[in-house]
Formats: C-alpha cells, sequence, structure tokens
C-alpha cells in the first residue's frame, strides 16, 4: 500500500524530534571541535550540547543508501542517479553518495581531462548573468545525483554560473542534549615492556584525561523541507519520490542504530515516530517504505541516471622525477 502523503500536501516542513538515550548506561560522548572541543552553550531550560552537527548528521543520511560491500547503492535504491568514479584501470574510487560536496567533488571537477565537467557545464548552459535558472539547475542535478536535491550542493566553480549555483539541504538534522552535566573520567595507554619509556616517540605508560557528559534529554530534530522539494517544479512524481527518499533515510538511520562514536551508541526511546509538524503524520516502518520508494524510483527513472566517470590525473611522486599515474589515496599516503 502506497504511504498516504496527503497530510504533507500544505505543510512547509516536515519536522521530527525523535527522544533518544544512550544504549547502555547514561554517559555519552558529544562531538568535539578544533579548539574547542565539546560545544556546550546556556538556554532558558539550563546547560545544553550539540551531540552531533548538521553536517554530520548528513553523511550518515547519505550513507543509509550504500552497501559498502558491493560498493554500490542498496538493492532498494538502485535506479537513483549518482556518478561512480573509477580509476583509469576501470577499479572503484570513489562515488558522489560518499563525497562531501557530492558533484562538487574535486574527482569530477579537477580531473585534468575535465570530461564529466564539460558535460555539466554543457547541460547547465551559460547562467554567467542575470538569476539562476532554478528549475534547469534542479532538473540537472536529478538527472546526475538525486543526493545534492536532499542534501544539497554549491558549485564553486566561477565558470558554473560564476560559482553562484547551489541549492541549500531539503533533508537536515542535528542532535541537541538539555540538562547535560559533566562526567569526567580517563584511563592510562599502558606500555608493558617499558613504562618508563620516551612517551614522545610512543613509548611509556600515558595518562589521559576525558569529558563524557550525562543528560536529561537527548533529541534527534529532522527538518524535511517540503516547501523547497515542491518548488524544484520538477513535477508530482519526482516530489513523492524526494519525499519518500528522505522517509528512508531516516527510518534507515534510526533502525540501524546511532553509534556516533565508540562511547557514543544511542538509541530511540520509541518505536512510533510522530511529527511534530504537521501533527499526524507518523513515520512509516522500513518495510512501507521500501516498498512504495521502489515505485517511487521507477516512475522518475526515465529522468535519473548513473554515470561512469574516471579521475586519473598524473601527479608527481615525492622524491621521483618521473610522473605516474596515482589515485588520490595513494597521493595522500
Amino acid at each position: 500500500m502506497a504511504i498516504d502523503l496527503k497530510p504533507l500536501k500544505s505543510a512547509h516542513r516536515l519536522l521530527f524530534a525523535v527522544p533518544l538515550k544512550p544504549l547502555q548506561g547514561h554517559r555519552f560522548q558529544p562531538t568535539g571541535f578544533p579548539a574547542l572541543g565539546a560545544a556546550t552553550y546556556r538556554t532558558q531550560d539550563g546547560d545544553s550540547l550539540l551531540v552531533e552537527s548538521a553536517q554530520s548528521m548528513a553523511n550518515r543520511l547519505e550513507l543509509t543508501v550504500w552497501d559498502q560491500g558491493k560498493q554500490d547503492v542498496k538493492a532498494e535504491l538502485e535506479g537513483i542517479s549518482h556518478v561512480r568514479i573509477n580509476r583509469p584501470d576501470s577499479s572503484f574510487l570513489t562515488d558522489t553518495i560518499l563525497e562531501s560536496h557530492r558533484l562538487n567533488s574535486p574527482y569530477l571537477l579537477e580531473d585534468s581531462k575535465k570530461a564529466f565537467f564539460h558535460d555539466l557545464q554543457s547541460e547547465l548552459g551559460v547562467m554567467e548573468t542575470g538569476p539562476i535558472n532554478r528549475r534547469t539547475l534542479a532538473e540537472v542535478l536529478l538527472k546526475y545525483d538525486v543526493g545534492s536535491l536532499l542534501h544539497g550542493v554549491f558549485l564553486a566553480k566561477k565558470e558554473l554560473a560564476g560559482g553562484r549555483l547551489r541549492i541549500a539541504r531539503s533533508l537536515s538534522a542535528f542532535i541537541e542534549a538539555d540538562g547535560v552535566e559533566l562526567a569526567p573520567s580517563g584511563g592510562v595507554k599502558n606500555d608493558h615492556v617499558n613504562p618508563q619509556g620516551d612517551t614522545k616517540n610512543g613509548f611509556g605508560n600515558v595518562p589521559f584525561a576525558r569529558d563524557e557528559y550525562t543528560a536529561r534529554d537527548i533529541t534527534l530534530y529532522v527538518n524535511i523541507d517540503l516547501a523547497q522539494i515542491r518548488g524544484f517544479g520538477l513535477g508530482d512524481s519526482v516530489e513523492r519520490m524526494l519525499t519518500v527518499l528522505a522517509l528512508y533515510k531516516l527510518r534507515a538511520l534510526l533502525d540501524a542504530g546511532l553509534r556516533l562514536r565508540t562511547a557514543c551508541d544511542l538509541t530511540a526511546t520509541q518505536r512510533t515516530i510522530s511529527a511534530t509538524m504537521p501533527q499526524g503524520f507518523t513515520l512509516p516502518s522500513l518495510i512501507d517504505i521500501q516498498s512504495d520508494l521502489r515505485d517511487a524510483i521507477d516512475a522518475c527513472k526515465d529522468r535519473m541516471q548513473v554515470t561512469q566517470a574516471v579521475y586519473g590525473d598524473e601527479r608527481k611522486v615525492k622524491g621521483d622525477d618521473k610522473q605516474t599515474t596515482t589515485d588520490a589515496a595513494a597521493a595522500e599516503e
């Protein structure tokens, strides 16, 4: 049975506030930021904490469609558009689903041959001056990488409309904790061979401190921008596919559990997830969503494609005068 989306027809946003708790015990470790550490702040209800940022949650939601074992989308998602980036020998390198900036990946746009870049430039048109044709942009994103319509994209190349092509996230999420208390702890890295060894070189016993937290409430906040999805102007079939795909990502993430870090393993406190806006809408089960999503993808399959691209730039290897073809991972190593 198709999921009833009629309650969302006139809604601008579909919002969820999912209560979470640590899977075991009471403590959890939040995300940390350079030169800042944990992001704590004061609200009218007391001390609060950012457990997981919107950027990190976007990455986690994207990975719900990926099968790491076969390095491709999951079987129930076959047919969605994305770009597979291979090495010159045709072995897999990466995919726009895995790339932080999706179609703005340097492995697509910075390849010396720029084959995909020129295809993208041609389909987007010039648009150097005047307003951006968002309908054309949305149509091209649908064709090449549907994830960009949900998770956003910023095509920053000046050759593409002067670097003005961007789409905000249609699906966003973050995790906050309220009523937090610091739970300091620590440990030691033991060296049973030479406890007094030179710690600068990795030897010896090294004690360390670690700050974890407890919280009165932990909440996953989710925002699906239905108005933006409709504003793409791509038609009812695409609107339905994007909405159901967003629901799939949320339900798959919750069903798999939120093991954000070794010391931060969270789970939803309830199986039934009801929207805070519009009220009365309940997140369907994964089985129901999978069935509906298959039909929704098939209805849009003629407007999406899986593109094969190649990244094979020649890079000079340090300490070697010869030019050699390497992939990005080897270059970094």
